[in-house]
């Protein structure tokens, strides 16, 4: 609502500095986290006690392996993007655009890189991880099977991006990180492995 609020009043964030644009993009990330997170709760208000595997955080456990072996598939997420994009091309009428992030990365500001760093490493994959992970996946085992749930779930997961050139890798990556929370029940490893991917993808557009 933010975003939208801000538009309605006349704001545009493409007149802000560059770190004025990285700190609005702080700002409403917080902020959707949190009101994601609340209206959850709120919800859930009236199932509790809840299982006690749902929403757990533990440092107990064998799952660094798991989240090993879940970096060792960044290449194949990078291959599924070249091929997503493959099957999407650019049209020669549409002007390609940078991002903001990619501005920042760009004229090189060190305070904008930093707080699209935290946005990107921290921000995105504790809430995205307690959304996903944390509730719809679980949730949709009560319908499905395991596989599936983890499958339907990744698929909302990458449509939720809103980012069509994207979908599969995201889909990709959703599994893997739906494995990951499957194989532990805690939602640690994939939002380590989220934080990961989100680093590997930031540290890449710097080069």
């Amino acid at each position: 609502m933010i975003p939208f609020a801000a538009h309605m009043s006349g704001f545009s964030k493409e007149s802000l500095t560059f770190r004025g644009q990285a700190f609005f993009s702080l700002v409403t990330d917080v902020t959707e986290g949190l009101a994601g997170i609340a209206i959850l709760h709120r919800c859930l208000s009236r199932f509790h006690p809840l299982p006690s595997d749902w929403f757990k955080f533990s440092l107990k456990g064998k799952w660094l392996f798991d989240v090993m072996l879940g970096c060792l598939m960044f290449p194949v997420v990078n291959r599924l993007s070249q091929f997503n994009l493959s099957l999407l091309p650019l049209m020669p009428s549409t002007p390609a655009t940078l991002s903001s992030v990619e501005q920042s990365i760009l004229a090189r500001d060190p305070v904008a890189m930093a707080l699209y760093a935290v946005v990107v490493s921290v921000c995105a994959p504790v809430w995205e991880e307690i959304v996903f992970r944390g509730f719809l996946l679980p949730s949709l085992t009560k319908y499905m099977p395991m596989w599936c749930a983890i499958l339907v779930s990744s698929v909302v997961f990458a449509l939720a991006h809103f980012n069509v050139p994207r979908m599969l890798p995201l889909i990709f990556l959703g599994m893997v990180m739906g494995v990951i929370f499957a194989r532990s029940r805690n939602l640690l490893p994939s939002m380590l492995l989220h934080s990961l991917w989100n680093d590997f993808v930031f540290l890449d557009l710097m080069r």
